[in-house]
C-alpha cells in the first residue's frame, strides 16, 4: 500500500474495539502494517463487558478490507512477558516497528480500592509496558519513530467522583504525562518522539454504556446539579476518528519535530476550565 505511512509498522494496544480500532483503520489506510494486542477478557473490577476475541476478529477483518497487513494477538499489557511475546509475533511478520500507540485502558470508575488499582495496573503501568517493550527494537533500527500515549482530558483535570476508582482513573491518565516527558527526553537522541493525546468523552464502548450514565447520574445525586463535563464547541462525545486522525498526524512526518507535548482532542473541553 502506499501512503504517509507505507513501509511503517504500527503496535496499537486495546485494539480490539473503540479508539483502538479507530487507531488500527486510519493508520492502516495510511500505509502502515499493524501488530494488534488486546486482553480480549474480562477485569474483574470493570462492570462493562470488555474486548471479546471476536472484536479483535473483527479488527482484523476491517484492516485486511483496507489493504493492509496485520497480526493480532491476545496478550496483557498488565504483563511484561505477555505484551513482549504479542509484539515478537508481528516483528517476526513485519521485521520493524515505527510506531507505538499506547490505548490500552479501562474506566472502573465506581469499584472502590479494586478499582484503583486495576486501572492504575492496566492504564499507567500498562503503558509503561507498551514502552519498554518496543524500545529496544525501535533503538536498534536507528530509523527514528514515534510513540503516542493515549491520555484523557482527566489527565489535565481534576475531574470525577470521590470513589477510589475514578480517582484513580485520573492520578493513571495524569501519570502518562510524566511518562510523556521522561520519555521524550530519554528517546530524543534516538529520534524517536514521544508525545500524548487527551480527549474529552469519546463515543467508544467505554464510555458509551449503562455503567458509566449510571455513574453520572449518581454524581449528580450526590451535589444536587449535574457536573459541568460538557465541550466548549456543540459536540456532547468525539467520533473515535477523530482522535485516530490526531494520533495519524502525530506520527507521521509532518510533526517529525513535535515531541513531548500534551495534545487535546477535547473540542474545548479543558478550555472551559
Amino acid at each position: 500500500m502506499g501512503g504517509p505511512l507505507a513501509g511503517k509498522v504500527a503496535l496499537i494496544t486495546g485494539a480490539a474495539r473503540g479508539q483502538g480500532r479507530a487507531h488500527a483503520l486510519r493508520l492502516a489506510s495510511d500505509g502502515a502494517d499493524i501488530i494488534a494486542v488486546d486482553l480480549c477478557a474480562q477485569i474483574a473490577s470493570v462492570p462493562y463487558p470488555l474486548a471479546t476475541a471476536d472484536d479483535l476478529a473483527a479488527t482484523v477483518k476491517l484492516v485486511e478490507d483496507i489493504g493492509a497487513r496485520i497480526v493480532a494477538r491476545q496478550g496483557d499489557v498488565r504483563d511484561r512477558d505477555s505484551l513482549a511475546d504479542a509484539l515478537q509475533a508481528g516483528l517476526d511478520e513485519f521485521g520493524r516497528l515505527d510506531i507505538v500507540v499506547a490505548n490500552a485502558g479501562i474506566a472502573p470508575m465506581q469499584a472502590g480500592a479494586d478499582g484503583w488499582h486495576d486501572v492504575i495496573d492496566v492504564n499507567l503501568t500498562g503503558v509503561h509496558h507498551t514502552v519498554e517493550v518496543a524500545i529496544p527494537p525501535m533503538v536498534a533500527q536507528g530509523d527514528g519513530g514515534s510513540i503516542v500515549l493515549i491520555s484523557s482530558a482527566a489527565g489535565l483535570s481534576g475531574i470525577g467522583s470521590a470513589d477510589a476508582g475514578s480517582i484513580g482513573y485520573a492520578a493513571a491518565k495524569h501519570g502518562l504525562v510524566g511518562l510523556m516527558r521522561v520519555y521524550a527526553n530519554h528517546l530524543a537522541p534516538h529520534s524517536i518522539r514521544v508525545n500524548s493525546i487527551h480527549p474529552a468523552g469519546v463515543d467508544t464502548p467505554m464510555i458509551n454504556n449503562e455503567f458509566i450514565r449510571q455513574w453520572l447520574a449518581d454524581l449528580v445525586a450526590e451535589t444536587g446539579s449535574p457536573p459541568d463535563m460538557g465541550n466548549a464547541l456543540p459536540v456532547q462525545v468525539l467520533p473515535p476518528d477523530d482522535v485516530a486522525n490526531a494520533v495519524a498526524w502525530l506520527v507521521s512526518d509532518q510533526a517529525r519535530y513535535i515531541t513531548g507535548i500534551t495534545l487535546p482532542v477535547d473540542a474545548g473541553f479543558l478550555n472551559k476550565r
